[in-house]
């Protein structure tokens, strides 16, 4: 395979060759050393095969000797194919022209790629590189990797370590998020702990402080579940950073109304298509009209990069399909209308509970008014209640 692929490269030619006798020639080719392959007998005076250039422009000489005639069938190899380019200058700088602005872009950044970001969005890192001289276009040998990540670091306190590599036309960006540290406990500050809302009582654990509830009983928001204040029998009362646990069953009742009566689409089949080129941040429309008629219609946005042998292009095509479509009434199954705004009610519920327990049990009833659906989700939950409250002392401000 190897020599075949520098056989291609250095030009080979297919020979027809036609004599007499035509072992001498390949007594010839034996005794000067000119190597040919892919030998094929067409009848018993003549055979092709192949040589590379130079074997062949020796036998060419020969062949007068031999009384023999060589054709040329075909040509192969980058020798040939390069000089069909000869008589085509204008073809021949755009190949060159194309080839070095290939390789002078390679120097620039064109593409990133960005890794180990879970909380902060890519597109808050790429404006803070933007910020700190890191861009499409950019020149990747004059980065400088410190001065990047000082200024990326201030701009975003979220993360503690970032690196910028840059190979070929990529930057890959490589981030660590920093890790918050719980807030500490404060155990000097007086405090009390209180019911963040109503709940049935389920355990208490009052790790500094006094209990002021037992399990099972019934609380209000507000009210006190741990006192911060403790009654000594030789000096008194004394404050106390009152600290503890409780879980509660607790009940929630959200409400929301789904519409009955909506407007349909329906969409009349026609269809337009705008594409258009970006170059770096560049926007090159290639249709004429850009306006639309009518105001109700689905843009589809679809954007492909462009890329050569592996490498990204800063050019991106981008077709924007618009669809039309006519708005009509329609009614909706109540079924169905009960069904989303159970759905809408629960991940609101678990956007609550989420943070302090978990969701037991669910009820969702509904009942029409009107137009609309009332939709009525009734959950009971198991969570913590407790919530830390600072005690106004004397020495207070």
């Amino acid at each position: 395979m190897m020599s075949g692929l520098l056989n291609r490269l250095r030009g080979q030619v297919r020979v027809r060759v036609e004599c007499a006798f035509p072992e001498r020639v390949l007594n010839l080719c034996g005794a000067r050393d000119l190597s040919f392959w892919d030998l094929e007998w067409e009848n018993a005076a003549s055979f092709t095969c192949r040589m590379n250039r130079r074997d062949y422009a020796a036998l060419s000489r020969a062949a007068e000797t031999l009384h023999c005639t060589l054709t040329v069938v075909g040509r192969e190899g980058a020798p040939f194919f390069l000089s069909r380019f000869r008589s085509r200058q204008a073809l021949l700088a755009g190949l060159v022209g194309g080839g070095l602005a290939l390789f002078l872009g390679s120097f620039f950044i064109w593409d990133f790629q960005i890794e180990g970001n879970e909380t902060v969005p890519e597109e808050q890192i790429l404006r803070a590189l933007e910020d700190a001289g890191v861009r499409i276009g950019s020149f990747g040998l004059s980065l400088n990797g410190e001065d990047i990540r000082n200024r990326v670091l201030l701009d975003i306190p979220e993360l503690s370590w970032i690196a910028v590599n840059v190979s070929g036309c990529r930057a890959s960006v490589q981030v660590r998020e920093r890790v918050v540290p719980p807030p500490l406990l404060d155990q000097q500050t007086p405090a009390n702990v209180v019911a963040r809302r109503a709940g049935q009582v389920l355990e208490i654990r009052d790790w500094n402080g006094r209990a002021a509830v037992l399990p099972g009983s019934g609380v209000t928001e507000g009210q006190l579940l741990i006192s911060g204040v403790e009654d000594t029998d030789t000096f008194g009362a004394r404050t106390l950073a009152g600290m503890g646990s409780v879980t509660a069953r607790t009940r929630y009742t959200l409400t929301t109304e789904i519409p009955l009566k909506v407007s349909k689409k329906n969409y009349t089949g026609r269809a337009r298509t705008k594409v258009s080129l970006v170059f770096g941040k560049h926007r090159v429309k290639i249709f004429s009209n850009s306006s639309i008629e009518g105001a109700e219609y689905d843009k589809i946005t679809k954007r492909t990069p462009w890329s050569l042998l592996g490498v990204p292009l800063p050019v991106t095509w981008v077709t924007e399909t618009f669809r039309f479509y006519e708005t009509s009434p329609a009614a909706l199954d109540p079924a169905w209308a009960e069904r989303y705004g159970e759905e809408i009610l629960t991940r609101q519920l678990e956007a609550m509970v989420a943070p302090y327990g978990v969701v037991s049990s669910t009820l969702c009833t509904s009942r029409q008014q009107g137009d609309a659906l009332a939709v009525t989700l009734t959950a009971e939950c198991r969570e913590e209640i407790a919530e830390t409250v600072p005690i106004l002392t004397g020495e207070s401000p």
